[in-house]
């Protein structure tokens, strides 16, 4: 439903279509400004670029949705549909929407019976949801209630709650992913490898150039890092975009400050009662204290969420050097986007796309365990 991250997708599909047809250069000059996007979109075979459906899926436009995806399968001459992969929106189970009390009543919650419609006509032979813990937990027992559905369409549904850092993520990130299987072919829980990621933030940010807040940068500082390359997050022939960071305001400056030095001096988070009143803007210091965090440079960063399409002030960049929340690309970085990677929109629409994605790296490591047992 989002017309920015669907310009997103087709840029993606552009990479890898050139990449594929030997003319990569292409791709390299729109990342460079060099032509507009109208003119990369035309490289492209039509079909391509129709592939991307940008509708909100609803009982009045699910129709349309089907004729849309029947006419792609009938012209890649597809009679079946495999796996189906995807999520419904999680911030209605997350754990920072538990306050609200009507979230219960919040649709988005009922939109796993929009996938079952999916699941329904096409009947793949799997699929794979991904969303928050809070799903687990959640009131009006929705988890229980979407076993039960998927069950009812012929599926035997199994779950695992896994975390991003473990196969590669430079983050802390904690997910729900269900795995569903028709009852007549039944593969069990896939199981998804982890790996020893010792890395940090340091290896993942120590080669993009020092921004000030408001401030860009094209150029690379350093060569790629052991982590980067051993990740495919940049080669040599990578350009840099997106390197930029949100402008600041004088009060937030000094907070961004005060919160590095706690930080860095000694290990703690700040609160928001650990402000000098003239700088303190929230008068609660009893409760949401930790509305500032700065990122963990010598270890793994925390959750990245679609609010910092807001603010920048749970990202916070770890130096005193410079006082500023992270850029676009590093908060891509923290998600696993490889630096090839270019999101669509304004600044905040990339925030927020950043924000609602599942780890490439996590989601490779899910669909290597599904390949295995396939």
């Amino acid at each position: 439903m989002n017309t920015d991250a669907c310009y997103t997708i087709k840029t993606r599909l552009a990479y890898h279509y050139l990449k594929e047809n030997d003319k990569y250069h292409e791709y390299l000059r729109y990342l460079q400004q060099e032509i507009s996007r109208d003119e990369l979109y035309n490289l492209l075979p039509p079909q391509l670029i129709s592939s991307v459906i940008n509708e909100a899926i609803s009982d009045d436009t699910i129709d349309s949705i089907f004729v849309s995806i029947d006419s792609a399968l009938k012209r890649q001459r597809r009679k079946r549909v495999d796996f189906i992969v995807g999520g419904p929106p999680c911030q209605a189970f997350s754990m920072l929407n538990r306050h609200n009390a009507n979230i219960a009543e919040d649709e988005r919650c009922l939109l796993y019976l929009q996938y079952g419609k999916f699941l329904k006509k096409y009947k793949p032979m799997g699929f794979v949801f991904e969303n928050v813990l809070g799903l687990l937990s959640s009131k009006k027992n929705h988890f229980e209630n979407i076993k039960s559905h998927f069950k009812g369409l012929g599926y035997k549904v199994h779950y695992v709650i896994l975390n991003a850092a473990d196969y590669g993520a430079m983050q802390n990130r904690q997910r729900v992913i269900i795995f569903g299987w028709r009852k007549t072919n039944d593969r069990g829980c896939p199981v998804v490898q982890k790996i020893d990621n010792h890395w940090t933030c340091e290896d993942l940010f120590s080669d993009l150039p020092q921004i000030n807040a408001g401030e860009s940068s094209s150029r690379y500082s350093a060569a790629p890092t052991d982590y980067l390359r051993e990740f495919e997050l940049r080669s040599d022939d990578d350009v840099l975009t997106l390197h930029v960071a949100r402008p600041l305001n004088t009060i937030d400056a000094e907070k961004y400050r005060l919160a590095v030095k706690m930080w860095i001096d000694e290990g703690k988070r700040i609160k928001n009662s650990d402000f000098p009143d003239e700088i303190r803007t929230i008068n609660n210091t009893t409760s949401f204290l930790d509305r500032f965090k700065v990122v963990d440079l010598s270890g793994k960063c925390h959750t990245v969420v679609a609010h910092i399409a807001k603010d920048g002030h749970y990202y916070i960049y770890p130096s005193t050097q410079t006082i500023r929340s992270i850029s676009v690309r590093e908060a891509a970085r923290i998600q696993s986007f490889p630096d090839n990677f270019f999101f669509e929109g304004s600044r905040s629409a990339m925030f927020k796309q950043i924000g609602n994605a599942v780890p490439p790296l996590m989601a490779y490591a899910i669909a290597r365990a599904i390949s295995n047992l396939l």
